[in-house]
């Protein structure tokens, strides 16, 4: 049974070990690096304890840019088995940086998924589905009016690795509009309801 929570203190082992377990050293702080790409790859490889402290030091004060959603396997010890990340477009320099992205009409209200990490004895199972299923249900409460996904598009079937921006059919599936089509990085976007008193 996968039980999909908001990212929050008492996760924080089993988040360290989802990463360590999938061989994941960016903590998901990458869309917040504000280095160069060389310098993030250093950062990566040497040093991924400076990524995991960051995150956590960041969900600790509250911070935005460490928000999302962990899926927590119920039948396994409460192993917890896949994550996405949810912040404000606005407060993820590197994805509003790249080209391909940088055009895209602006809502204050809008937050992005940006990514996703699976644990590998998970994959196929249904997580990536359950974590967006989640964040459509939860965000409209931090504020958000509209969620976005930015999935990677290839003819061939995408290597898990490749599709750690979400697979396109999910975002399909659960109802978002096709708002840029571009061959390769198509953006999905969903009107997110206020939340009800």
């Amino acid at each position: 049974m996968i039980v999909v929570e908001p990212f929050a203190p008492q996760h924080l082992d089993g988040f360290a070990k989802l990463f360590e377990g999938s061989s994941s050293s960016c903590f998901c702080r990458y869309w917040h690096f504000e280095g160069t790409k060389n310098e993030w790859l250093a950062r990566a490889v040497a040093c991924p304890e400076v990524n995991l402290d960051e995150q956590v030091a960041r969900l600790i004060r509250g911070d935005v840019t460490a928000r999302g959603f962990v899926a927590i396997d119920r039948s396994a010890s409460d192993a917890l088995i896949g994550w996405t990340k949810v912040a404000p477009r606005a407060a993820m320099p590197k994805l509003v940086g790249l080209p391909v992205y940088k055009r895209l009409p602006f809502e204050p209200a809008t937050w992005s998924i940006g990514c996703f990490l699976v644990h590998p004895a998970a994959r196929g199972r249904g997580v990536a589905r359950a974590l967006v299923s989640a964040a459509v249900e939860h965000v409209g409460a931090w504020g958000a009016r509209f969620l976005e996904g930015y999935p990677r598009r290839d003819a061939a079937r995408l290597h898990d690795e490749q599709a750690w921006q979400g697979p396109e059919r999910v975002f399909v599936e659960l109802g978002f509009t096709l708002v840029h089509d571009d061959a390769a990085y198509p953006v999905y976007r969903k009107a997110i309801a206020p939340p009800s008193d």
